[in-house]
């Protein structure tokens, strides 16, 4: 089984899909949809049985694409939206996508949020407790200096699984020990770790040699049994965005990092995200 846990999808049709940006620092706005449809094809084309879509910053804190595009194909894509943590009402948006929406997890994105922890303020608190409640897998858009909110929540909810979106964007160019809160987070056992955007971290060529320590680093502290595959954007949007094309995303997994076993494989590309989201 292949499973991506991680791509964006967006239709441009106001007021149905209305977009506009979501993360208070966001300036960029598609200028063409990037759809559900232009996704799956892609997926039979290379054999990937599962995505995960991931509700993007600049399709507004309406999920609506999403759980439609879920409720079109309930074999094939599985729901994450966004849920504001700024809005004192966000719990009762949990409950609403959930149980009235069919979503399964959210994602949040503390790294937009430079002056505050957001994830953790008192307002907050029902959030999480609701979110508790409904059982959501939650994935975070993340560095290394909000590690510490993530820890917090990994120990008040350990129940919940939370995964870390990127690797948590170690930079090739920095000390790694900077890097080190984000590997500290494998000792709770319901955190998970994002292994995409690989090239973005990367100032080389494929296979992105430059970004391998860091991949060996996660995997030995998490395991590849808590490590799941995510690439990015359907279709052409994957290389207009500077991504991979997904069958080198593939690629790169299959045959591109030399330390992974048979076992690893299998885990990344789906065997993980499987009993993550019970497929």
């Amino acid at each position: 089984m292949i499973v991506d846990t991680h791509v964006h999808v967006w239709e441009i049709d106001p007021p149905k899909y209305p977009v506009g940006p979501t993360a208070p620092n966001w300036t960029s706005l598609p200028d063409e949809p990037g759809t559900a449809d232009e996704l799956l094809e892609e997926m039979d084309l290379h054999n990937v049985d599962w995505s995960v879509l991931v509700q993007t910053s600049w399709s507004t804190w309406d999920n609506g694409y999403i759980a439609d595009s879920v409720e079109r194909f309930p074999d094939r894509f599985i729901g994450h939206g966004l849920i504001d943590p700024q809005d004192p009402n966000n719990a009762e948006q949990v409950r609403y996508w959930i149980k009235d929406r069919g979503l399964v997890g959210f994602r949040f994105h503390p790294m937009y949020y430079s002056d505050e922890k957001i994830l953790i303020t008192e307002q907050n608190k029902p959030m999480w407790e609701e979110i508790a409640a409904v059982e959501a897998v939650i994935q975070f858009h993340l560095r290394a200096e909000h590690a510490d909110q993530i820890a917090i929540i990994a120990q008040q909810y350990p129940q919940l699984i939370l995964i870390l979106d990127h690797m948590g964007y170690p930079q090739v160019e920095e000390e790694k020990s900077l890097f080190q809160p984000i590997v500290d987070l494998a000792k709770y056992k319901n955190i998970y770790f994002k292994l995409s955007d690989v090239a973005g971290r990367s100032s080389e060529e494929f296979p992105f040699t430059d970004v391998h320590s860091f991949i060996r680093k996660l995997l030995s502290a998490f395991g590849s049994e808590r490590t799941v595959w995510g690439t990015g954007f359907p279709g052409h949007h994957r290389t207009k965005h500077n991504w991979l094309t997904l069958a080198d995303e593939l690629r790169l997994i299959q045959e591109g990092l030399p330390f992974l076993t048979s076992q690893d494989k299998d885990n990344i590309l789906g065997g993980t995200a499987a009993t993550i989201w019970d497929l």
